[in-house]
């Protein structure tokens, strides 16, 4: 686990503060599961992994709490807390009120030439990491992409909104690639919203947009079938419904 650590550390940026930067690392390691669901993280242990005092990863514990993505238990440690299905479908549902009314102000607005090409780019390198079974870019792709579109309409605020409250939805689109939700399929969906928004098509982008966020709908129950440890207990994964 240190190694898979030191490689998420030395791969973030080290010209923000290390408290930011601590609490990215430990945010993306529990996204992909090298922290996993239900385990016990040490502060002292994390302290002396990244070479760090123990100040800032007690701040970082913090803000993950915040998150909803680990639970501090006084006298007994800090845990990583298990996927919760109420809290998916929630981030879901604002994640999607705000990325269709992204999607559809591109549309109605037009984006820039340069925002259309780096949309492009950014589908073609997420086939490439298909061809090269390479899941881990493709999620940092696939982030590149939404934070594009929605800065390249003027929308950093909704983009900031979207990060705050989609962690225990990234862990669900971690684990549903590739097998519940193939990178082929999420390209072309990618795809349909661009060539949307480039067609002018408020109502068309908004629908491609939103078919691509229920998408974890259709994924989520069998994940929850095929990783039951990572779920919290007492979940149905048969009461989930695609809105109307």
């Amino acid at each position: 686990m240190s190694s898979q650590l030191h490689a998420i550390w030395n791969d973030t940026q080290a010209d923000g503060s290390v408290r930011q930067r601590l609490y990215s690392v430990l945010r993306q390691s529990i996204i992909q599961m090298v922290l996993a669901p239900g385990q016990a993280i040490s502060e002292k242990e994390l302290a002396e992994t990244f070479s760090v005092s123990r100040q800032p990863v007690r701040e970082a514990f913090i803000r993950l709490s915040e998150a909803g993505l680990v639970e501090v238990r006084p006298q007994r440690g800090t845990y990583v807390v298990r996927v919760s299905q109420q809290a998916v479908l929630q981030a879901r549902f604002v994640r999607e009120a705000i990325e269709v009314a992204v999607a559809r102000a591109a549309a109605q607005e037009g984006l820039d030439a340069s925002i259309l090409s780096e949309l492009h780019e950014l589908i073609e390198r997420q086939r490439r990491c298909s061809e090269r079974d390479d899941y881990d870019r493709f999620f940092q792709l696939d982030e590149a992409f939404h934070r594009a579109l929605s800065l390249g309409v003027g929308q950093s605020v909704a983009w900031r909104v979207t990060e705050e409250v989609k962690a225990q939805l990234d862990r669900v689109r971690y684990l549903s690639i590739p097998e519940s939700t193939p990178i082929p399929k999420l390209a072309d969906q990618h795809q349909v919203i661009v060539d949307a928004i480039a067609d002018r098509d408020p109502e068309a982008s908004a629908l491609a947009m939103q078919v691509h966020q229920r998408e974890i709908l259709h994924s989520l129950p069998e994940l929850m079938r095929r990783f039951p440890d990572m779920f919290e207990t007492q979940q149905n994964p048969a009461q989930i419904m695609e809105p109307s």
